[in-house]
């Protein structure tokens, strides 16, 4: 069962009359509030039927770093070594996407595949801070789909292609929400393709936890509030087929749900 605190809220970056705000959702109504998302902020007063905004990613990172092995499942599974450090990557900006909005087909062919994760997002500028000091830089948490072209990978003998496979146009869904107030030991991502359940994972099974991720990626490039770091995966990884649906469910967050085009 996935734990929640009193603090737990769930937070939104909507699109409502041609402006962009941001508030909280609670139930079907999104509470607009004026300020810093990650600061100081206040409610407005204004209260929108879900139904009637149109959810953007939660955040506008300056950049999304995604975990390479990070789960030991997987890891054995594919017979991969034992990393000594977080492996990663980062995700441009270009593939930033939002729940309900498509992932487009790349024009190059080969195996598309989801990837669900848990997103990290960062709530305060982060600089080789210390594992135990982690958390208190972490706002919360979110789903996310780590979209890649499979064959794209390895297709160089010289040259691994992770930038390329993993960096096309839409290929990172994050959303609905940032969810405050979790403890992400006790969470779950379960991935649903075309209403069949292909991953059903423990957050509780990472190599590398939250807050030694935070530590050791800060030791490598600040962090800045907004930015997400990708947990990374674990089995039940597969292709995705023009116009599958697919949704990443992680109690607490809820389902970030996107259309393969």
């Amino acid at each position: 069962m996935n734990k929640e605190t009193p603090m737990h809220t769930r937070w939104v970056r909507f699109e409502h009359a041609g402006q962009v705000d941001f508030g909280t959702l609670a139930g079907d109504r999104v509470h607009a509030h004026r300020g810093d998302m990650f600061g100081t902020n206040e409610p407005t007063g204004a209260v929108h039927a879900l139904a009637a905004v149109k959810l953007l990613t939660p955040t506008v990172p300056s950049k999304v770093i995604a975990l390479w092995n990070n789960f030991h499942a997987l890891g054995e599974k594919l017979k991969l070594a034992v990393p000594a450090e977080p492996l990663y990557l980062l995700k441009s900006p270009n593939s930033f996407l939002a729940t309900d909005e498509t992932i487009r087909k790349p024009l190059c062919d080969g195996k598309v595949v989801y990837e669900g994760e848990l997103g990290i997002v960062i709530g305060k500028i982060c600089t080789a801070v210390a594992e135990s000091a982690a958390l208190a830089h972490v706002f919360g948490y979110t789903c996310a789909n780590d979209v890649t072209v499979a064959d794209i990978l390895n297709r160089d003998a010289s040259f691994a292609q992770w930038t390329r496979a993993k960096g096309f146009d839409t290929f990172c869904p994050m959303g609905p929400v940032v969810a405050t107030g979790l403890d992400p030991a006790t969470l779950t991502v379960k991935t649903v393709l075309n209403g069949e359940v292909r991953q059903d994972y423990a957050i509780a099974d990472m190599r590398f936890s939250v807050a030694q991720l935070v530590s050791l990626i800060s030791m490598d490039m600040t962090l800045h509030p907004g930015d997400v770091i990708l947990c990374g995966t674990s089995v039940g990884v597969g292709s995705m087929k023009p116009d599958s649906v697919v949704g990443i469910e992680i109690g607490g967050i809820g389902t970030l749900s996107n259309r393969f085009g």
